[in-house]
């Protein structure tokens, strides 16, 4: 007898497609202000950075956080200060990875907000969103 799927699998995976579309339009809006895409969703222990990008002499880690209108929470408020600590943690690892330790960098949040009734999304670019989490002076 087949089983039937998992629903919260599927909202995991239909999650992980709207995350995606967001991260692409992310993408998109930071080549259009001149940054360069270096990697996309590079994955270390500690989780997940979205984007990677150079702009101009910067390294900028980017954090995107897309959401539908009719959500309560802003897209930004769900980067807290666990989440920062991870982000600088796998920050710090693909700077040493590619040994850039000496080249600035910095945090960035990306909120892309899907209307159900229209087709492009609201993105909002906010830079040096934060310092890196309990590394003091990291770069």
């Amino acid at each position: 007898m087949a089983s039937r799927p998992d629903p919260r699998r599927r909202s995991g995976f239909l999650r992980r497609l709207f995350g995606d579309r967001g991260e692409k339009a992310a993408a998109r809006f930071l080549k259009r202000k001149g940054c360069r895409i270096l990697a996309r969703q590079f994955e270390t222990r500690w989780g997940e950075l979205d984007l990677i990008c150079l702009d101009g002499d910067c390294i900028v880690f980017v954090e995107v956080k897309t959401r539908r209108s009719a959500t309560t929470t802003q897209p930004g408020e769900a980067v807290d200060r666990h989440k920062q600590l991870h982000l600088t943690k796998a920050a710090f690892y693909w700077l040493k990875q590619n040994q850039l330790l000496d080249h600035k960098a910095r945090f960035d949040i990306v909120t892309v907000v899907w209307p159900d009734d229209k087709q492009q999304p609201t993105i909002e670019h906010f830079a040096n969103a934060f310092e890196a989490a309990d590394f003091g002076q990291m770069f």
